[in-house]
């Protein structure tokens, strides 16, 4: 198989999934801020109503505040200054009438609990009892270590138009691959 043969297959597959935009590879706030500029142009282009392309845009940037945050796979150095990127992969596509986005990216081992436990709370709830949760959590003071995660979760639950999903799959030295699925 040739190369472009090998590209052109992973771009056929990509659009029989209804993938409209797809990144991998490392983050920072610089390409967020990027990739959040293409999405929109992009979801104004192909006319998609106001609230929509704000709730999707929503979703994109905590998802990827999530990977920069917290991804258990980041590089480190200098280039003049301190330089931190994170890598993570985020898919947004259609299906069935619905945008979707989802984000995966290596977490340690010792923080799927927890995130499990979050995520578990919001899928446990309706629509009525994301919003009272997330007013709860405004009014609380953030775990040392969450960095706001807590309230991007809400965020995402509080825009998708279904619970969201998510999975956890094994990797090695004690790290998992999480993965989070909403739909608007």
């Amino acid at each position: 198989m040739t190369l472009a043969q090998q590209f052109a297959g992973i771009k056929r597959d990509l659009d029989q999934q209804g993938i409209i935009f797809s990144f991998s590879g490392y983050l920072s706030e610089g390409i967020l801020y990027s990739l959040g500029e293409a999405l929109r142009e992009k979801m104004t282009l192909e006319e998609a109503d106001g609230p929509t392309v704000r709730r999707v845009f929503s979703v994109f940037v905590e998802q990827m505040q999530n990977i920069i945050r917290y991804s258990a796979e980041k590089v480190t150095g200098a280039a003049g200054r301190p330089v931190e990127l994170s890598a993570g992969m985020v898919t947004i596509g259609m299906e069935a009438g619905k945008v979707f986005i989802v984000c995966g990216n290596a977490v340690r081992d010792g923080d799927v609990a927890r995130l499990k436990e979050r995520l578990d709370h919001l899928r446990s709830l309706d629509r009525d009892g994301i919003k009272t949760y997330y007013r709860e959590q405004l009014r609380e003071a953030p775990d040392d270590d969450s960095r706001g995660a807590t309230i991007g979760l809400i965020e995402i639950a509080r825009r998708a138009s279904e619970p969201i999903e998510y999975d956890f799959t094994p990797l090695a030295d004690e790290r998992s691959f999480f993965c989070l699925k909403a739909r608007i």
